[in-house]
């Protein structure tokens, strides 16, 4: 079965350590997984997965061009499907300059994570970043809830896909980190689709099958968050669901390719 892992962290291996230690601190979660490219690269391996969306967020505007350089040298991998980043700091003429760059290093998306980056995504700041974006046709890879802050609700990320119905997002986390339960309010929403990542160690499979029916299993794709859960681990919590063969086939690469245009 090919498997490609739509939601994977990746940092140049001289901060690699301690990106991890940061997002370990921000989750309270004790992350101690290798997290170098070559870590990465073996995890694919050995667990079959063909291709990594691969990403990397900016937490202040002053980032954004050193990470879309290293996600742009990521090309050259052919495991590596990267993203690009931008940052709500940024004014509109920054951020225009900054997509046409985005499409001239031949990234394939863009990762924005309300939380890391503090702006709530329905508000001034990230209708500003969606403005700007225009007739943006790569998919949008965010990360929706957390019960702690007041920046990615899931009602906000609803907000978006309507209010932008052009722009093509992936809620991640299931529409909402530790939010679950507000998943199928995300029904209906043709332009928005899903992650399995940092969801099923926790979710409830009864739960996970009904929101995956629920919503649409073409609207679902396989993601580990790496480094922070184990392929192997993400791989079996995902095959415990007991979707069967075809269906299993969808989420672990057919809807991938076609939402992030992966050939």
């Amino acid at each position: 079965m090919k498997i490609i892992d739509t939601h994977v962290h990746i940092y140049p291996d001289a901060i690699a350590e301690k990106a991890m230690e940061s997002i370990s601190n921000f989750y309270g979660l004790s992350v101690r997984n290798p997290c170098k490219i070559s870590d990465l690269v073996s995890n694919m391996r050995q667990n079959g997965i063909e291709k990594s969306v691969v990403c990397s967020v900016a937490t202040s505007k002053h980032q954004v061009c050193k990470i879309n350089d290293f996600m742009a040298s990521c090309k050259s991998n052919p495991l590596f499907h990267p993203l690009a980043t931008l940052h709500p700091d940024m004014d509109r003429d920054e951020i225009t300059c900054e997509i046409a760059r985005i499409k001239e290093l031949g990234l394939k998306g863009l990762k924005i994570h309300p939380d890391c980056q503090s702006f709530k995504l329905n508000g001034e700041r990230g209708r500003k970043l969606f403005d700007a974006l225009g007739d943006f046709e790569l998919p949008i890879l965010v990360h929706t809830g957390d019960r702690r802050f007041d920046f990615s609700h899931p009602e906000y990320m609803i907000d978006v896909a309507r209010d932008y119905p052009h722009l093509t997002f992936v809620a991640a986390h299931f529409g909402g980190w530790t939010e679950w339960d507000q998943a199928m309010k995300y029904k209906g929403l043709k332009n928005v689709f899903f992650d399995t990542s940092s969801s099923l160690f926790r979710l409830d499979a009864h739960i996970a099958k009904t929101v995956i029916f629920g919503l649409g299993l073409d609207k679902f794709m396989f993601g580990t968050d790496f480094p922070m859960w184990k392929c192997t681990e993400e791989i079996e919590r995902v095959l415990s669901l007991d979707l069967g063969e075809k269906n299993n086939e969808h989420i672990f690469s057919l809807n991938a390719k076609r939402v992030f245009k992966i050939e």
